[in-house]
């Protein structure tokens, strides 16, 4: 249940519990929460655990040239860390940071790796239920692992043939589309989730984890059907933080270690991971001739620019060009 926020002391006295309690105030996802708590301690780790305040712009230039000299880290690995101390220092200590000039990772222009439709099935084909279909949802519908976990059974719409992605990356909801090859699947897996929430009611066990203030706001909510997720985990655990003993979600290391034994029974040569599907799937439609802003819409990217580098994995680089081999 690691994407459930960890409860807090009510009045927090270490700094950390003080930033966390901070950063929920500001109401940004708990993976970014994560994220910036992560880069905060290693800058303080790598400062010999002095105070941010003892601290300011040049420990911070040090430490951002530190990872990209000797922790070879990419670009977007130091923007990460950059932004987590410049939220410390302006949001947090209200210090604001000026004058940073790290040294720069060399900028690598990174092409996704994707499989073709046969590499894809022949992965699929090595799977058994509930980590075949989830993994022929990151396919034919490009969801991210964890947005696929967190699928409740009201986020699909049958009729409409959708799926609904809430709170996706940038907590931003999208619709994508539900493969009519999965529907008889779906509505079986939904028939065992209602079968499963019928003996946790039994157990006591019937509520399920409700996001923000929604617990309060429909307190019968958590105990419907369709709030359950769609992928339930196989065993009951304890909620960090209410106490309260009920069913998850399968968790994401579950379905990377299955699809990783998956894969060693394949041919494949390539690294296989749950997010190839996802770049397969935006390969397979550009192959298709679909636009790039209908991509872009169904991936859920905030910039056209990030759907844009898939035209240089599909089928000929996306430039319809012949090699004078094959003349």
């Amino acid at each position: 249940m690691d994407d459930i926020p960890k409860a807090l002391p009510v009045n927090p006295t270490r700094l950390i519990d003080q930033l966390r309690a901070f950063i929920r105030a500001r109401n940004l996802a708990y993976k970014t929460e994560k994220t910036y708590i992560h880069w905060i301690l290693r800058y303080i780790r790598h400062h010999h655990k002095r105070h941010p305040r003892e601290m300011g712009a040049a420990e911070v230039e040090q430490f951002l040239s530190y990872l990209a000299v000797h922790g070879r880290c990419a670009p977007s690995t130091q923007k990460t860390a950059l932004n987590a101390l410049v939220f410390l220092y302006r949001e947090f200590l209200h210090t604001p940071l000026s004058g940073i000039q790290p040294a720069l990772p060399t900028t690598k222009t990174k092409t996704p790796q994707v499989l073709s439709h046969q590499e894809a099935l022949s992965v699929v084909a090595q799977l058994r239920d509930p980590y075949l279909l989830i993994i022929k949802l990151l396919y034919g519908s490009g969801l991210r692992l964890n947005e696929c976990l967190r699928l409740r059974i009201k986020d699909i719409d049958f009729a409409m043939n959708i799926i609904i992605v809430r709170q996706g990356k940038g907590r931003k909801d999208r619709r994508t589309l539900l493969p009519a090859s999965l529907t008889s699947a779906l509505q079986q897996q939904v028939r065992y989730v209602e079968s499963l929430h019928r003996l946790d009611l039994v157990c006591g066990a019937g509520d399920v984890y409700m996001p923000f203030a929604l617990a309060s706001k429909y307190p019968v909510a958590a105990r419907s059907l369709g709030w359950k997720y769609l992928f339930p985990a196989p065993n009951l655990s304890i909620d960090p933080r209410s106490d309260i003993k009920r069913r998850h979600h399968i968790m994401d290391s579950s379905v990377q270690k299955a699809l990783r034994q998956a894969a060693k029974r394949t041919s494949s040569v390539k690294t296989i991971n749950c997010h190839i599907f996802r770049h397969s799937f935006a390969t397979r439609l550009l192959e298709q001739g679909y636009d790039l802003r209908t991509i872009q819409e169904l991936l859920g990217h905030s910039d056209i620019r990030t759907t844009e580098i898939y035209t240089h994995v599909a089928s000929g680089g996306g430039l319809g060009v012949r090699s004078p081999m094959d003349l």
